[in-house]
């Protein structure tokens, strides 16, 4: 489920022309301290180096994408409007600063929903499954091998390899460093 805030990308044509790398970020424990079920503005704690971070990902000329499980839509803790007016919000934020996101894509499905719609055992875009990732590569043509993913779960780092994605854990501290030294390892 992707919410689009693309700006000024340039779109990739069909055969033949470069495909973009793209930064993949978790949102919870990334992008803003987990603070569990996080859905309105007022809940987000930027993480340190967040914004500095998207902006290097920007200047590498990659695509920002963030990828969410949101299993509060499927608990009932809030809906899908919710999870989109606060990537809107936070999109804005980021703007700011200076910093752009592209797009998020979230997965409000979970096997132990208390909202029947959303009850799904194995989804194929909740991590660790790729489809989040999957979805975004071929909606804006990203090349998956000059791409990575920053997540601070095993299940984000697994859906990353799973899609082919290099994945790097964060375990907090600045956001910024590990991203800085994720664009230098893939030589961008």
């Amino acid at each position: 489920m992707g919410e689009d805030h693309t700006s000024d990308m340039s779109p990739s044509e069909a055969g033949g022309e470069t495909l973009r790398g793209a930064a993949f970020f978790d949102r919870d424990g990334v992008l803003n301290l987990d603070k569990g079920y996080v859905h309105r503005p007022e809940e987000i704690e930027w993480t340190p180096g967040a914004a500095e971070a998207v902006r290097l990902a920007n200047a590498a000329g990659l695509t920002v994408v963030v990828v969410t499980n949101q299993s509060g839509v499927a608990r009932g803790y809030y809906g899908e409007a919710d999870v989109a007016a606060l990537h809107a919000w936070m999109t804005e934020r980021m703007a700011e600063q200076g910093a752009r996101i592209d797009r998020f894509y979230h997965c409000p499905f979970h096997a132990e929903a208390v909202v029947e719609a959303y009850r799904h055992v194995d989804h194929p875009d909740r991590k660790p499954n790729p489809g989040m990732l999957l979805q975004a590569i071929a909606e804006l043509s990203l090349d998956p091998a000059r791409s990575f993913l920053i997540g601070d779960q095993l299940s984000d780092v697994i859906a990353g390899a799973r899609a082919g994605v290099a994945s790097y854990l964060f375990e907090g501290g600045d956001l910024a460093a590990l991203t800085l030294q994720a664009i230098a390892e893939l030589g961008l």
